[in-house]
C-alpha cells in the first residue's frame, strides 16, 4: 500500500485572486474547511499514512492552519521553498529524500474529488510503470494522448506530435515510483517535460481512467462556486454528511436578512439586516453590509 502522499500546496493562485491574496488556493474554505482537508481526506480513504506539502506563497498560512502539523493523526511535513517556487517537476525533486524507498502520491492541492483510487494503486503496482496518471474521458481541458489498449499515455498537450480522435481529462492525481526522480531536477520546472521523457526514452508512462465519482479543478471562482455548491446539494462528500456544516456556528446572521439553502457562513461573519444572499460563500470574519443583495459571489473579509 501506498503510505506517502506529495500534495501541492506552493502554487500563486493567480486564476483564483483576489481569493489568493488571503490564503493559499489549499487553504480556502469548502464548505467551512479548508480545501486541503478534502485531499487529505480522499488520500487517507487510499492508506496514506504521511503528507508532505511544499510551500511558498503566504507561507505562514500552513503552519496557523495546521499548527501541531497533523490532520486526522497523521504527520504533515512541510517543506518551503525559497526563494523562488519550483513548480511541480522542480517540487518533486525537491522532496526526493523523503520519498525514494517506495510508490508516492502526488496530489494537487486546488483539487477536489472523492475518485475511488484503490484500483489506480493495483494497476501502477501491476504494470511496473514510472508513473501512473489518473485521467477522466472528459472535463474542462482534455490534453492526453492515451491508449486504452495498452493503459500508456501516449502525449500530453501533444507535444509529441499525436494528432488522436480523443482527448481525456487529467486530474492532477498521479502515482510515482522512485525510479522517476531521475526524470526531474530541483529547478523551476513543470513536470510535464518529465512525463514526456518517461513516454519517449522509456515508453512507461501509464494512465488509468476513473469516471466514478467527481472531480473539480478550483482554478478559478466560478469553479469554487460551483464545486461548493455541489457539496452542499449532495449533503455528503467521501462518506462524510456536511449537515450542521453550511453555516458555522459563530455565524451572525441578522433577523432580517435573507439567506437561501446553498450559501455557505463561515465562522465569525457577519451579515447585516435587509440582506438577501443566494448561491453565495461569506468566508470567516467577513461582514455582508445591511441591504446587500448578492447572487453566486465570495465575500472574503
Amino acid at each position: 500500500m501506498v503510505r506517502k502522499a506529495f500534495v501541492l500546496g506552493a502554487g500563486l493562485g493567480t486564476r483564483l485572486r483576489p481569493l489568493t491574496d488571503w490564503l493559499p488556493k489549499p487553504l480556502i474554505p469548502v464548505v467551512n474547511r479548508p480545501l486541503v482537508t478534502w485531499a487529505f481526506d480522499s488520500l487517507l480513504a487510499a492508506g496514506t499514512t504521511e503528507f508532505i506539502v511544499n510551500t511558498h506563497h503566504l507561507a505562514d498560512a500552513w503552519l496557523q492552519t495546521f499548527p501541531e502539523q497533523l490532520w486526522q493523526g497523521r504527520p504533515i511535513r512541510f517543506v518551503h521553498e525559497h526563494p523562488e517556487i519550483l513548480e511541480t517537476g522542480g517540487g518533486i525533486a525537491n522532496i526526493a529524500p523523503l520519498v525514494r524507498d517506495a510508490s508516492f502520491w502526488v496530489y494537487n492541492g486546488d483539487i477536489l474529488s472523492d475518485l475511488p483510487l484503490a484500483a489506480v494503486e493495483r494497476f501502477h503496482r501491476e504494470e511496473g510503470h514510472l508513473a501512473t496518471l489518473v485521467l477522466r474521458s472528459s472535463g474542462p481541458n482534455p490534453n492526453v494522448t492515451f491508449d486504452a489498449a495498452t493503459g500508456k499515455v501516449r502525449d500530453l498537450r501533444q507535444a509529441l506530435g499525436t494528432r488522436p480522435d480523443r482527448l481525456h481529462q487529467f486530474t492532477g492525481i498521479y502515482l510515482v515510483h522512485p525510479d522517476f526522480l531521475s526524470f526531474v531536477r530541483p529547478v523551476r520546472e513543470s513536470v510535464v517535460p518529465a512525463f514526456l521523457r518517461a513516454i519517449t526514452e522509456h515508453d512507461r508512462l501509464g494512465g488509468i481512467v476513473v469516471d466514478e465519482g467527481d472531480w473539480w479543478d478550483l482554478g478559478d471562482s466560478e469553479s469554487y462556486l460551483d464545486a461548493t455548491m455541489a457539496l452542499v446539494r449532495r449533503g455528503s462528500f467521501l462518506g462524510q454528511s456536511l449537515a450542521g456544516q453550511r453555516i458555522a456556528p459563530g455565524a451572525q446572521v441578522d433577523p432580517a436578512a435573507e439567506i437561501d439553502g446553498l450559501t455557505v457562513l463561515g465562522e465569525g461573519c457577519r451579515v447585516g439586516p435587509n440582506v438577501r444572499l443566494e448561491e453565495c460563500i461569506v468566508w470567516p470574519r467577513a461582514n455582508v453590509e445591511a441591504g446587500a443583495r448578492l447572487q453566486r459571489g465570495v465575500i472574503i473579509p
